[in-house]
Formats: C-alpha cells, sequence, structure tokens
C-alpha cells in the first residue's frame, strides 16, 4: 500500500493530535501543592543523580513559596538548557529515581514538570536578568554544532566574556533538540525559542549551513581561534545490511522526525499505512507514536531482544503503548520485500539468548509494511576525525573529565564523544565543563599539553 499524503485521523487535524498528544504543564496551583510533598533532603540523592546537579530541594523550596524567578535563577545556573531537559530528559531514569518519595509513598516528586514550569516562567523575562556577561576578553572561540553540548559551552564561554562563533551544518541551530526529538515534546518551537532567549545575553555569533568534514577545516579552525569545541553528534544512522534496505519507504527514523519537526504543514507529510519501525530506543519510540499520531493504521515497533534490554525507558514504552503501537519483541530484519522498487513488506527472524549470544531461532514471519523506520543507533560521521590527529575509540571521540581531546586546544562533547549515554542533559554537561576548562586554558594558560 502507498504512502498516505493526507492521513484520515481518529480525531482533528494532525498538528491537533500530536499537541494533544503532549503532556500538560501543571498549573501554579498544583506546583504549589506538588512542592509541599518535598522533603528538601539534606545531599539530596535527586540533586546527586542529575548530570548537571540541579540543586533541586533548593527550586522546589522557592516554587513552594511562589518564587518562580528564584527557582528558575538555581536551575538556570546548573543547567541553562533547563527548559528543554525539563521536557525531554528520562527523569524516571535520574532525579525521580532516587526520590525518597519513592520508598515511603511509591510516587516521586513531579521534579520535571515542577522545573518546567519555573524555567517557563522565566524566559517571559529577558535573559540578562539571570546571566551577566563579563568584560570582552578579546578571546575568540569556535564551536562546532549547534546541539545542547554546543550551546551550553558557547554559553558559558560567552558569559566569561569570550566572543564566541557557533557553527552548524543545518539551517538552524538546536542540533537533535530541533530535529531530532517528537514534536509532542517540543511544541509550539520551544528548541527556537530557547536558543533565541539565550542568545540575548550576547558574545555568540551563529552560523547555519557550514559543516565540519575535513582535517583541513579543523586545522584552519585551530588557527583561527584560540579554541576549538566539537559537538558535532554522530551523524549517520547504522545500516540494517539486510537485502532491500535501498527500497523506498525504508529511511531513517531520525530523517522521518526531522522532516515532520520542520514541515510547515503536517497534512502533506506523508506516513504510511502500516509502518514498522526498527530499534528499542527513545527515537525509535518517537517514531514509531509520531507515526501513529499522523494518521497510520498500523504501528509495530520490532526489536531484537526483551522488554528489559530496551534502552527506551518503562515510562517511553507504555506511552507507545498508550497510543496504539504494538512493540514486538525477539525480533531482527532479516529482508525487506518490495515490489516495483518500493517497500511492501518486512521478513522478520525470531531471536534467542544461548549461553548470553542473540542466535536465530530459526522462526520467520513477514510483516506488510509501506514504511520501515530504521532506529537502530547512529555513528560518528566523521572519516576526517582520525586524519586530523584525534583519539578514538569505538568510533567516537577520546576525551579527558574537562572534555580535552588527544590534540591541544581542541575539546569535544555531547554523543560524538566515548563513554556517555547520549542524553540531552549529560550533553549540557560537557558543554558546561568544556567551557569552564577552555576558559581557565586560554585566560591562565592552563592548557594540558
Amino acid at each position: 500500500m502507498s504512502l498516505n499524503p493526507h492521513p484520515v485521523l481518529h480525531a482533528g487535524s494532525p498538528a491537533e493530535a500530536i499537541a494533544a498528544a503532549a503532556e500538560a504543564p501543571l498549573t501554579r496551583g498544583q506546583a504549589a501543592l506538588e512542592a509541599e510533598r518535598c522533603l528538601y533532603c539534606h545531599e539530596a540523592p535527586c540533586e546527586q543523580a542529575c548530570p548537571t546537579h540541579i540543586p533541586v530541594p533548593q527550586f522546589i523550596r522557592r516554587i513552594g513559596d511562589g518564587d518562580l524567578r528564584g527557582a528558575a535563577q538555581a536551575i538556570l545556573a546548573a543547567n541553562p538548557l533547563g527548559g528543554m531537559c525539563a521536557r525531554v530528559c528520562p527523569t524516571e531514569e535520574l532525579c525521580e529515581a532516587v526520590c525518597v518519595r519513592n520508598t515511603q509513598q511509591g510516587q516521586p516528586i513531579a521534579i520535571g514538570r515542577l522545573q518546567r514550569l519555573a524555567v517557563d516562567a522565566a524566559m517571559t523575562l529577558p535573559a540578562t536578568i539571570f546571566f551577566h556577561r563579563a568584560p570582552a576578553t578579546g578571546r575568540t572561540v569556535a564551536v562546532v554544532g549547534a546541539g545542547p553540548a554546543g550551546l551550553a559551552c558557547a554559553h558559558g564561554l560567552a558569559l566569561k566574556g569570550h566572543s564566541v562563533v557557533l557553527f552548524d551544518a543545518h539551517a538552524k541551530a538546536g542540533g537533535l533538540n530541533e530535529y531530532g526529538l517528537a514534536s509532542y515534546k517540543t511544541a509550539d518551537d520551544f528548541a527556537q525559542r530557547e536558543i533565541a532567549w539565550l542568545l540575548q545575553t550576547g558574545g555568540i555569533t551563529v552560523r547555519t549551513g557550514w559543516r565540519l568534514e575535513s582535517a583541513a577545516q579543523l586545522a584552519e579552525l585551530r588557527e583561527s581561534f584560540d579554541a576549538v569545541f566539537l559537538g558535532i553528534g554522530l551523524g549517520s544512522t547504522q545500516a540494517l545490511g539486510v537485502p532491500g534496505d535501498t527500497l523506498d519507504g525504508v529511511e531513517d527514523a531520525v530523517d522521518f522526525i526531522a522532516r515532520l519537526r520542520q514541515a510547515a504543514d503536517l497534512s502533506t507529510l506523508k506516513v504510511g499505512r502500516q509502518v514498522v519501525v526498527i530499534g528499542g530506543g527513545m527515537t525509535a519510540i518517537d517514531a514509531a507514536v509520531q507515526a501513529k499520531l499522523l494518521g497510520a493504521e498500523q504501528v509495530t515497533l520490532a526489536y531484537r531482544r526483551g522488554p528489559e534490554a530496551m534502552s527506551a525507558s518503562e515510562v517511553e514504552q507504555r506511552w507507545a503503548l498508550t497510543h496504539g503501537v504494538v512493540i514486538r519483541h525477539w525480533l531482527a530484519p532479516q529482508a525487506m520485500v518490495g515490489e516495483g522498487g518500493r517497500v511492501t513488506g518486512i521478513t522478520l527472524a525470531g531471536q534467542q539468548l544461548v549461553d548470553g549470544r542473540l542466535v536465530p531461532t530459526g522462526a520467520l514471519e513477514t510483516l506488510p509494511a509501506d514504511q520501515v523506520l530504521k532506529a537502530i543507533g547512529q555513528k560518528l560521521s566523521a572519516g576526517w576525525a582520525a586524519d586530523a590527529g584525534l583519539a578514538l575509540t569505538g568510533g567516537r571521540i577520546v576525551v579527558d573529565a574537562t572534555g580535552h581531546t588527544s590534540l591541544p586546544g581542541v575539546w569535544a562533547g555531547g554523543d560524538c564523544v566515548a563513554g556517555g549515554r547520549d542524553l540531552t542533559v549529560e550533553a549540557v554537561e560537557h558543554g558546561k565543563q568544556a567551557a569552564l576548562s577552555i576558559d581557565a586554558c586560554i585566560t591562565q594558560a592552563a592548557c594540558a599539553a
């Protein structure tokens, strides 16, 4: 069956369906009641579990006192992208997972929703109320990649008085916040509104449409700037490597989400009637739910292992089930079935664990599919990195605790570096720490050799 450019939804327009799927923000009254549940723990485990170490009890106490501006100040001092993180952070696996109220009442404080309320209120005020830029130092830094890591690094450096040029390959800044997250998580163009708000503090020039793709370009940046930060993400999706994976209708889930996020009219966005999503992470869930909201009749998410191995949280998995997505486990893609150059189905092979290894059971089944979305992980799209002298491991850039790479004067952070968890909030922390290290290096001659 061909892709449907004008999906018939069970209710409302595509935009209305997506908006209705978003979690409603707390009202001030609801927030005050929720804040009263907080025990304001000493050495709070929630604060320790946050990669950016937001002082959770402090900002919740301020919300309880009716001081949303003070709450936002505490949040933003630790995490300048606190608004986006409040929307997309897996709080159920981080701060809320260790909340003491889990033990006492079986229900953690709604930390993420409280954080969103405070930061959204702050964004109605000038950013300069919360951030104060130091006098200009005359130093310049190139930040490549305007995703969470790059934005956090650029902002931190600008506040120190340095001049930052923020490069990005896309037409808009934001990285995956703009191009890779489900619309229902970032409604009302929030990614761009947050960036515009942060840029009010000054010191950052954004240059879009510029891609780092050669060792010579990196060498030129190192020559032209006092320091360079790489927040380039991963860039490309892993290949399925099965017959038929180049058929029309087979595409990367990230590309599908990006197209949706940039569509001026969602009713013109093509979506299959029978969609199969391959993968078990947040991107797979986002793509599956988005396809269902856009009018797909049947959406099946196929994952090669069991539910406990999925990197998508239990909350995300339940979210997908609530929206009518069918999740099938222990199935791996074997081949695409096509007709006339277009995908018409996908053959899946049953899997099982034998001595800790995943092996086929011998069982095969073919599902009808006029659209297949691949969400099986990404890889660093930077063949130039090794030529430039950057140390790599597992296809990602090696950095120390401050984000310094093997090249003098070059730092990196976010998804492109080895050892991370590919979380927005973790990328923000990478950018923060790199900004501190870069500042110490270029102003205090504290650079590592």
